[in-house]
């Protein structure tokens, strides 16, 4: 068994964690620095602070073949209790990297009018977060406007450009690289710049 540390402080840590994460979907679009850790496997860091922190025993995950391996499933399993699922139409969170389909975006939950907090929260490990297509975000916490750039798998800029599921239904999303995280909830409009 391949088993990475989690936190080095872990209800520190995590609450950190948990506050910085709620900062940035309380603020769509605004980067924010995670606690350093190491990743599992090709996991980063950001992407290990969110898991750690937001996924349990009751939490179903769809991992993407791109990082789904042992090292991964195991130290999940060890520290969160995760229950991983390769049924995209039946989880709570899903972890990509890259290349992410159409298909896969739409086959995950999108909530319903009653609780669209049963949407899927999309976790995407990035190359960067700078250096991609302009996206202007527009809606709850931002003032104006703001304008970001990751360097998103084109299927996902699609799906924000075009969001298929009428308001409040749809996916979150949680774009990381190395240590920050860009969030950017359902209630968020996408435009091109």
């Amino acid at each position: 068994m391949s088993l990475v540390a989690s936190f080095q402080h872990p209800v520190a840590d995590a609450q950190y964690s948990f506050r910085r994460i709620l900062k940035a979907l309380s603020e769509p679009g605004s980067v924010v620095t995670l606690p350093s850790m190491p990743g599992f496997g090709k996991l980063g860091s950001a992407s290990a602070c969110v898991l750690l922190t937001l996924i349990d025993k009751d939490t179903p995950l769809w991992i993407s073949p791109q990082l789904d391996d042992d090292v991964l499933r195991q130290n999940l399993r060890f520290h969160t209790g995760a229950l991983l699922t390769e049924d995209p139409s039946s989880v709570s969170f899903a972890l990509a990297q890259g290349s992410l389909d159409s298909a896969t975006l739409l086959a995950f939950p999108c909530g319903d009018e009653m609780s669209p907090e049963l949407a899927t929260s999309v976790i995407v490990q990035l190359e960067s977060l700078e250096g991609g297509t302009p996206l202007r975000l527009l809606g709850p916490g931002i003032e104006h406007q703001r304008v970001i750039c990751p360097q998103l798998p084109q299927a996902v800029t699609e799906y924000l450009l075009n969001r298929p599921h009428r308001f409040p239904l749809g996916l979150d999303f949680m774009f990381t690289c190395g240590e920050q995280l860009l969030a950017l909830p359902r209630t968020t409009r996408v435009e091109a710049c």
